[in-house]
């Protein structure tokens, strides 16, 4: 069987030890301050990005990695021998990076590069990466390691919470006046992922409800089955995702390993610090 690398890029927030454990490459989604460029799990995280936009005042923009981004990692796993290479990347609704890395695979004829777009953010793209990695691991051709991260995204579900509107506020998505008049009701919006983009699915009053309804929501989604993967993101309140896994356990049918995962600055300037969520994949 060809040797199979597994490629993906930083907004599946997969935690770097996950990620090593089975070879798999995240290119990095840039943050620009001004002129300044950082790139995301090497140069800046999630506590570093939200210090900076409150000493400013101001959010910073992001961008896709570059072709010549992509290109190098393509080109690391080809030197370690691999013989095809499988990139996962985040929804193209939202971004530029499967377009990115499509260019950088035309630089390669000849080679067996699939970049697919997952249709989806953060740690459902991770779970998706993972499954093809799996199936490598196990010998599995590039169309088996496919087919197991495609079956993965079927069963995937995702929901979020966040504390504040003020994130969205200045990035334009809401007013604010709406984001002030939340702030002063305490009321929490509900995401989902929606045609590939992060969504407001509803509205509910107070953060321990918001909690409440995130597991309702996932427990539903799970329609009975035991989860056979489950991660909790966060962004820059690690004490809260702790606590979110224990009532996940509690609730849930779960597995042994909950993934405590950063969302990562290309996704958590939108959303702001104290944004809890949960991604959970249903036992097939």
């Amino acid at each position: 069987m060809p040797r199979i690398a597994v490629i993906t890029d930083t907004d599946a927030s997969l935690p770097a030890p996950l990620a090593a454990r089975y070879g798999i490459r995240q290119v990095p989604i840039t943050v620009h301050f001004g002129e300044e460029t950082l790139r995301t799990g090497i140069d800046i995280d999630d506590a570093a990005t939200f210090a900076r936009i409150d000493r400013e005042g101001r959010l910073p923009t992001t961008s896709a990695p570059s072709p010549a981004a992509f290109a190098a990692a393509f080109e690391a796993a080809l030197a370690e021998g691999a013989e095809a290479i499988l990139c996962f990347t985040v929804s193209a609704a939202v971004s530029a990076v499967h377009d990115s890395a499509r260019i950088a695979a035309s630089l390669f004829p000849g080679r067996d590069i699939r970049v697919v777009d997952s249709g989806t953010i953060s740690m459902a793209i991770g779970f998706q990466a993972l499954a093809a990695a799996r199936a490598a691991e196990r010998g599995a051709t590039p169309e088996a390691a496919l087919a197991a991260a495609a079956d993965v995204a079927q069963r995937t579900c995702l929901y979020a919470t966040l504390t504040t509107l003020k994130y969205l506020a200045m990035s334009g998505r809401v007013g604010h006046l709406a984001a002030g008049m939340a702030g002063l009701l305490d009321v929490k919006p509900i995401l989902t992922v929606r045609e590939g983009k992060l969504d407001i699915l509803e509205k509910v009053r107070s953060r321990s409800r918001s909690w409440a309804r995130v597991i309702e929501l996932t427990r539903m989604a799970l329609a009975g089955r035991r989860a056979q993967e489950l991660a909790v993101l966060h962004v820059a309140v690690p004490g809260d995702a702790a606590r979110l896994a224990e009532e996940l356990r509690s609730a849930l049918p779960c597995p042994e390993e909950i993934v405590i995962a950063d969302l990562t600055p290309g996704l958590s300037v939108h959303g702001g610090p104290g944004m809890v969520g949960v991604a959970a994949v249903a036992e097939g």
